[in-house]
């Protein structure tokens, strides 16, 4: 096989973009598996060129050079920006190949525009296309491995690819480094893309030699951990820790769940150099699987998630709490209310609130949604969690709920709030971290986007009527949006790919195999082979 010139382009967001957070953060955003891809390809024997695509670089400039072929990494929020570049490519004679999670959210939607399109991803599937590396037009391949590889490239592998796209921190002291310690979840919440992905640790020992690496290429390195759920294995994890680096020489960030931050764990982690968690609360009234208060709902939940959390902040520094608006569960103000109560009683816990969306065939409870009739052909640069909601609310009008939606976030980031949120954090970092997020595109900015689709809501032409389910042609204020983002990209976009069939998921499906899914979180038991620990029950903890 001839040497190949690869593109390889990590697609952190949809667009150009300005705004103070994601000049800070965005770059601390790369993905993981782009780099793993780059490191496979150059393994084989060809020519790579790596690009993280931040919303900063002039990416019509950086798309200019020739190539064979190009692999785009891509949320589903950057999936019509991926379309627009795959499109520019395939006109000049390059195969493209899209993989991530839109590739496995929507992939028959993505083989409209992709030769290939990637779920589960190993190197000898890499191969077989680099081999290959053949147009598959009008209808591109969906290809997968069996499973999650087993081991990926750690950081001395992946750090020509890491280092430069880090170094576009305005910063020197805010470079936050990818790594992973396992795949999967032992939690199958229906609304979760992880729901039916077997948990799998990695290695522990290559954990190790990363973060002794880390320490040879940067003073103080930040390590995120992209884990599901950090810390389901957390004794092999801390003593990973433990036995590579000196006591608070690197500082990390996990996402976990509050049944795996016991105060005896959160000793540990402080000791070990952990600056911040994001543990997720997601609703008061499902039972609480993942954060560990068993058959308590409502006000007695409440209580018990603000004092845990407030014990999170003795230890950890920086915590930000999940919530996904708009599940099943809820309805009228109560719910709202009782997330009013939680801020006010753990005020230095940062809120990150997410609209319930169904991601295509990415979670279970999709097909039950798709068979009711509940979920909308909302284009995909909406689907972040934040800008569109695609599921019709059960229990709420569009209005009622964006109304409830608003007045959540106004108090989450009144200036009250933000000064308690202030005082509360310990640290330089955190405090101007919860501040910028706050003033930025994550509170006033976000609060302001509500506002705009709160007041189409009242008009009954447009994005109402669309929202209701009453027409499915695209509205006007999500087209002009859409161009407006993506600059001179958009003429690059197929025209047909800023709808798609968001039945596609049921579409697929014998009518037999179709069974309505629970959304309650709910455990997979998972057991150790080697000490035969019980890594995760049916019920509201886990035991490590």
């Amino acid at each position: 096989m001839r040497p190949l010139r690869v593109t390889i382009i990590d697609l952190v967001t949809k667009g150009p973009t300005n705004s103070l957070y994601a000049k800070m953060m965005n770059q601390n955003l790369a993905s993981i598996m782009p780099q793993v891809v780059a490191v496979w390809c150059e393994e084989l024997g060809h020519q790579v060129r790596f690009i993280c695509y931040t919303g900063r670089e002039d990416l019509q400039q950086e798309l200019v050079e020739e190539t064979d072929i190009v692999f785009i990494g891509s949320f589903t929020r950057s999936a019509l920006t991926a379309y627009a570049i795959s499109n520019l490519f395939r006109t000049r004679g390059a195969v493209t190949v899209l993989g991530g999670p839109h590739a496995r959210s929507y992939p028959q939607d993505s083989a409209q525009y992709f030769d290939y399109v990637l779920g589960f991803t190993d190197k000898p599937l890499i191969n077989d296309i680099l081999s290959d590396c053949a147009p598959h037009r009008p209808q591109g391949q969906h290809l997968q491995a069996k499973q999650q590889p087993m081991e990926l490239p750690g950081v001395k592998e992946r750090w020509k690819f890491i280092e430069p796209t880090i170094d576009k921190a305005p910063t020197s002291y805010f470079k936050i480094v990818p790594m992973i310690g396992s795949m999967g979840c032992p939690y199958t919440c229906g609304f979760c893309v992880d729901a039916e992905v077997d948990y799998q640790p990695l290695s522990f020992d290559q954990i190790s030699e990363d973060l002794k690496f880390l320490l040879t290429k940067m003073k103080r390195p930040i390590v995120a951990w992209h884990d599901p759920n950090f810390g389901v294995r957390f004794q092999e994890y801390m003593d990973a820790i433990d036995t590579a680096i000196p006591p608070n020489r690197i500082d990390f960030i996990a996402e976990s769940t509050l049944s795996i931050l016991t105060e005896p764990h959160l000793k540990r982690m402080k000791q070990n150099g952990f600056r911040a968690i994001l543990p997720g609360v997601e609703s008061w009234y499902d039972m609480g699987g993942k954060s560990k208060t068993g058959r308590q709902v409502g006000e007695e939940k409440v209580k018990q998630v603000s004092d845990h959390i407030n014990m999170v902040l003795r230890y950890i520094p920086y915590v930000q709490v999940n919530f996904v608006l708009g599940l099943d569960s809820e309805q009228g103000a109560e719910p709202f209310e009782l997330t009013k109560q939680f801020l006010d009683a753990a005020p230095g816990a940062f809120p990150a609130f997410s609209l319930l969306t169904a991601y295509g065939q990415s979670a279970p409870y999709n097909l039950t949604l798709q068979q009711d009739g509940r979920v909308l052909p909302v284009p995909f640069h909406f689907l972040d969690n934040n800008h569109g909601m695609n599921v019709k609310p059960q229990n709420y009008s569009w209005p009622e709920f964006y109304d409830y939606v608003i007045d959540i976030s106004e108090h989450a980031f009144s200036w009250p709030m933000i000064a308690k949120r202030f005082m509360r954090n310990r640290g330089m970092i955190p405090k101007w971290y919860n501040f910028v997020r706050s003033v930025s595109t994550g509170g006033f900015g976000r609060i302001n986007y509500h506002k705009k689709v709160r007041r189409q809501l009242d008009y009954k032409t447009g994005l109402r009527p669309f929202l209701e389910g009453d027409t499915m042609e695209c509205p006007s204020f999500y087209q002009r949006k859409i161009q407006k983002k993506l600059g001179p990209l958009w003429e690059m976009l197929p025209p047909q790919s800023i709808m798609h069939d968001h039945q596609a998921y049921l579409h697929a499906q014998p009518p037999s195999t179709i069974m309505p899914l629970p959304l309650a979180p709910t455990l997979r038991i998972v057991v150790d082979p080697v000490s035969e620990t019980t890594l995760g029950v049916t019920g509201p903890a886990v035991t490590t």
